[in-house]
Formats: C-alpha cells, sequence, structure tokens
C-alpha cells in the first residue's frame, strides 16, 4: 500500500458573514458560512485524486485550505504522517503548492519571470546568487518554455504559456504534492490538453502526487487514479476511477456523469442535477441533496448520511438508499 502523503480528517472551513452595527447591539451571532463541512480525504503518493462538483461545491476552498492558504476551522491534517496545524513551517509550505485557475491573476504583473523565480529560490534558501540563473533556465525546460521567457513580463505571454509560467513557480519550490485548482477551464481547449500532457509527465518525472480540481469530467477522468465527488461542502463518493464510472452509487454521482455529452451514435444526454444549489440555511439539516434528488424519501430530511464501503473497499458513498 502507497504510504499516505496528504490526508484531512473531518476538514472544515468556514468564513464568518459581515455583521451589521445593530446586529452587534442586539448580541447576534454573525453568519458562519460552511464551505468545507466535514471531508474527510487521504492522497496516496504518487497518485492524481480528481475533485469534481459543480461550482459553489467547495472544491477550491477545499484546495486552498489543503495548501495552507486558508485556515481551517476545524479537522485535522497530516502531511507525511506528521498533524500540521494552521501556522506551518516554511519546509511544510514548500512541501503542498497551488496551481491557480487564472495564471494571470495570480502572476505579478510588475516582474518579470526571471525576478518571480529568483525570488522564491534565494528566499527559500534554494539556490545561491551563484546558480540562480541555471536553475530558472532548467524550470523554464521543465514546463516547455525558451529561456528568451525569463526576461518577459506576464502581459507579454498567452494563457497558456501563462500557466506554465505558473506551473514553474510552483515547482520551484520543490514540492511533493500539487493542487491544480481548475488549471486548464480558462483556456483553449487545444491548449488545455497540452497544459494536461505537461503536468502528467512533471508528475511522473518528478514524482509528484496531485489533487486535479475540476467540473470537467472528461478531464477528471483521463488525469485521476482516483475521484472524489463533492456536494455543499462534502464528499458525498470517493473510490478508484474505473469504480466510480463504471458504478456510480450516489444519486448526485449518477446525474453528474448522465449529464456528460456521449459521441456515440444514438446516445442521449442524461439528466443534469436540477436547480441550483439550496441556500446556506438549508445545508445543516438531513441530507444536502435531498432537494434535488430523485429518489429522495422522508427519512433524507432528518438524516446526513456519512461515507459507507459500497462493494470494494475502494469505493464509498453517503446515501441512506443504498
Amino acid at each position: 500500500m502507497s504510504e499516505i502523503v496528504l490526508s484531512a480528517t473531518n476538514l472544515s472551513k468556514h468564513f464568518i458573514g459581515k455583521q451589521s452595527v445593530i446586529g452587534k447591539i442586539r448580541g447576534k451571532e454573525p453568519l458562519s458560512v460552511p464551505a468545507v463541512d466535514g471531508v474527510d480525504l487521504s492522497m496516496p503518493a504518487g497518485s492524481t485524486i480528481g475533485l469534481v462538483g459543480e461550482s459553489g461545491c467547495g472544491k477550491s476552498t477545499l484546495g486552498r485550505t489543503l495548501v495552507g492558504l486558508y485556515p481551517s476551522s476545524g479537522g485535522s491534517l497530516s502531511l507525511f504522517d506528521r498533524q500540521i496545524g494552521n501556522d506551518r513551517s516554511l519546509e511544510e509550505r514548500r512541501a503542498v503548492q497551488m496551481i491557480f485557475q487564472d495564471p494571470y491573476s495570480s502572476l505579478n504583473p510588475r516582474m518579470k519571470v526571471r525576478d518571480m523565480l529568483e525570488e522564491i529560490l534565494l528566499f527559500h534558501k534554494l539556490a545561491d546568487k551563484e546558480s540562480v540563473q541555471k536553475r530558472c533556465v532548467e524550470l523554464m525546460e521543465l514546463v516547455g518554455l525558451p529561456v528568451t521567457a525569463l526576461q518577459a513580463y506576464p502581459r507579454q505571454f498567452s494563457g497558456g504559456q501563462r500557466q506554465r509560467i505558473g506551473i514553474a513557480r510552483a515547482l520551484a519550490l520543490e514540492p511533493k504534492i500539487l493542487i491544480a485548482d481548475e488549471a486548464v477551464s480558462a483556456l483553449d481547449v487545444s491548449v488545455q490538453a497540452s497544459i494536461v500532457n505537461l503536468l502528467q509527465d512533471l508528475k511522473r518525472d518528478l514524482g509528484l502526487t496531485m489533487l486535479f480540481i475540476s467540473h470537467n469530467i472528461a478531464i477528471v477522468r483521463q488525469v485521476s487514479d482516483r475521484i472524489a465527488v463533492m456536494y455543499l461542502g462534502r464528499i458525498v463518493e470517493e473510490g478508484l476511477t474505473s469504480e466510480v464510472f463504471n458504478n456510480p452509487q450516489h444519486p448526485y454521482t449518477k446525474l453528474l456523469l448522465g449529464s456528460v455529452p456521449k459521441m456515440t451514435p444514438g446516445s442521449k444526454l442524461g439528466a443534469a442535477p436540477q436547480g441550483e444549489l439550496p441556500t446556506i440555511q438549508a445545508r445543516y439539516e438531513g441530507c444536502r441533496f435531498q432537494s434535488r434528488c430523485p429518489i429522495a424519501k422522508s427519512a433524507c430530511a432528518t438524516t446526513d448520511p456519512a461515507l459507507i464501503q459500497i462493494g470494494s473497499k475502494d469505493h464509498q458513498a453517503a446515501c441512506i438508499n443504498l
């Protein structure tokens, strides 16, 4: 069995809303928004976990909490069997790096690529003044960019090239784990394929572990060893990619997979999840999917199901109808 390099147990991230002056006078508690609410997730060394779900389900918040950009509100995180808190050491921060959805907004527009990379390498003491130039060149070669790119600003690149720079910046810290947050969703289809292939090559060559966050189930199926399906802050199904795609168990997973267009002649598009995501206030009682579930029953209004094993030890789902 592969070593678990990163694991979350009952992990949560709640955002506290702004409170009005009248609310403060009346002593009302500010609204707490549970963006991530009780997530269990384990990442075996060298694997790619695909995290899927519709917009607003908490995928990006979970990724940012795992990487340390957001402090967790509860639960625990372990990195290489060592529990880590919100106040991480530089070594712990280097170990988990993120590739962002919008590469342009994540890059400093006033800095050349060389300056960005040198700043990181020198601050973290991963290169000295004599070797930093060589390391910058190596990073450009790793992501398939010419050495001349080091002298340019982010505005001088295409979207795909900027994403390669974002990947190079993440790799500069020599991470063990990469979290790709919708890393290709803002790119043209042809460019998406090249970035996905690059990430797979880097994962193989550098021995990385990756969490690939996306709403595009087809791409997730292509790159992932395991899939976790997220709905309203919770993982509702998780297992080997082949298990989840060939034998989906949770009603939400079935609807997601059924809504993917098929290129087979005569095939029909399945029904997608109906309606908007429930409001925050509707999240607290019963199953979170009950208002949109085609097989909901009365017990779903009072029971919040936990993940249970489905046949294979590599497949879990959270539904009382299983």
